[in-house]
């Protein structure tokens, strides 16, 4: 689609911060006005349409898409969605160990431990660890508590902590990151400890890495929007 406006302005609204072309207010594919939250978050989205040259292209509008994600998809089904992100504490990446060998089981511990730990002072909730990739059933009290604290999420905050929790495998990451209690650089190591020891003993093909740098910048742009967010 080719660029039909000079400039995106950010204009207060009733439900928050609208974004205008010209003075005509952007809406979502589902025809829905797309309102901010926050100016922050504002800036960020009109700043989006403001980079684009003669052509839009969405693909580089990652916050514009996450934005309309939680209004046309998430606000309308918040609590569903909300329920199924927290599903994944049943299986948490942080949980299931390595057997071996003892040097990636203790880059493990080293990277999983203080994720679980942090998540029990600040949920005050218990997790079962175990080795290897058998389920293994966890406190129904700490699936219940991880499960409300998702729930409380905005859409837009929701939106970006799905990506972040699928991408890693863990909800614990995932909060973790909103949370703003552990670097995002350092969490998205912990969830990639696997494939890059596996990288490390087999070598790493040019797609295996280009789809690794893909996930990556996806991992961050969330991150930064989650960010965003809570500002």
């Amino acid at each position: 689609m080719r660029r039909f406006y000079k400039d995106a302005a950010i204009v207060p609204g009733d439900a928050g911060f609208e974004i205008q072309l010209d003075g005509r207010p952007v809406r979502t594919p589902a025809r829905a006005l797309l309102s901010l939250p926050n100016a922050a978050l504002a800036q960020a989205v009109a700043e989006e349409w403001r980079r684009q040259g003669d052509s839009i292209d969405p693909r580089a509008m990652p916050f514009t898409g996450l934005a309309n994600a939680a209004i046309d998809q998430i606000a309308p089904a918040r609590e569903a969605f909300a329920a199924g992100v927290a599903r994944y504490a049943e299986t948490d990446l942080l949980c299931y160990r390595a057997e071996g060998p003892d040097r990636l089981v203790a880059r493990q511990a080293a990277a999983w431990n203080p994720l679980l730990d942090w998540a029990r002072t600040r949920y005050d909730v218990t997790f079962r660890v175990t080795q290897g990739i058998i389920h293994i059933a966890q406190p129904p009290e700490t699936l219940e508590r991880l499960a409300t604290t998702v729930a409380a999420f905005d859409p837009f905050t929701l939106a970006g902590l799905s990506t972040l929790v699928t991408l890693s495998g863990s909800l614990v990451c995932g909060l973790a990151v909103v949370d703003g209690a552990h670097d995002p650089k350092a969490v998205w190591a912990a969830a990639e400890i696997d494939e890059a020891w596996q990288v490390e003993q087999w070598g790493e093909d040019a797609e295996a890495a280009a789809r690794t740098d893909l996930r990556r910048e996806q991992f961050s742009t969330n991150c930064a929007f989650c960010a965003l967010t809570r500002a």
